[in-house]
């Protein structure tokens, strides 16, 4: 049975101070039960961020990003020996702001994606589509074409420690969410994917989350949907309160089932 995961993009934001300060918020309000939560802080503090969290089960650290070579001459990248010596598990892949505003590429992405795989990181994987694509009806083409250039090319071995991310961006900081409804047909047109290219058993261990204006507001009937395990949340777990809300409603969700 996979598990739900709450996890928090905290992108450009926070300093030290203040994601410590929110991470021992969060470790005092949230009750988990069996979801898990992932915090994804600036590299700056990632270090802190995963020593924060030892000792408290069910709560995981993950990098934002990192570089598909092992090292070299790349000014400002992190790469994944960095990332696997301070023992984070995790590492955001895809996002939409890094294939928009770094171009970044299906190819490059795969590269990532196989790199961290290859050093026993577990890898949180992107997938959405803009408002454009979205209006002309081509959304499921276009998800599927990002999943069969990237994570669909892994072996069945590899992929059993990938979780996907499904990110409509015209939803992501817009205030706008998709509907339970069109969160739930994304979602199982995904898994039926998965099934088709690895196999029933890891389409039903893969968890597919939901990412875009996840709020506390909208969580719970989000959560509920069938094919949704949880969410990739951006703004709202830059505060303590709502973070532990979603958490809170990941958790009443998982419980129902």
């Amino acid at each position: 049975m996979r598990k739900f995961i709450v996890a928090g993009n905290w992108k450009m934001n926070t300093t030290p101070k203040t994601g410590k300060e929110l991470v021992k918020k969060v470790l005092k309000k949230a009750k988990l039960g069996n979801v898990k939560v992932i915090f994804a802080p600036p590299y700056i503090h990632l270090m802190q961020t995963h020593k924060l969290l030892k000792g408290h089960k069910g709560f995981f650290a993950a990098a934002q990003n990192m570089h598909q070579e092992e090292g070299g001459a790349y000014t400002g990248e992190i790469s994944v020996g960095m990332i696997k010596e301070i023992g984070v598990k995790y590492v955001i892949i895809g996002h939409s702001e890094r294939r928009q505003y770094f171009k970044e590429s299906n190819a490059i992405l795969l590269a990532k994606t196989k790199k961290a795989l290859e050093n026993g990181r577990k890898v949180i994987f992107c997938c959405g589509e803009s408002l454009g694509i979205r209006e002309k009806g081509t959304h499921f083409q276009y998800v599927m074409r990002q999943l069969s250039a990237t994570i669909f090319k892994l072996t069945p071995e590899e992929f059993r420690n990938v979780v996907i991310a499904y990110e409509p961006i015209w939803a992501i900081g817009t205030g706008r969410t998709a509907s339970p409804e069109q969160a739930q047909d994304m979602h199982f047109a995904i898994r039926a994917a998965v099934k088709k290219k690895m196999g029933e058993k890891l389409a039903e261990n893969t968890p597919v989350l939901y990412g875009g204006s996840v709020k506390p507001s909208n969580a719970l009937e989000i959560f509920k949907q069938p094919d949704v395990d949880g969410g990739l949340v951006g703004g709202a777990s830059l505060n303590a309160d709502d973070f532990s809300a979603i958490i809170a409603a990941a958790r009443k969700t998982e419980m129902g089932r």
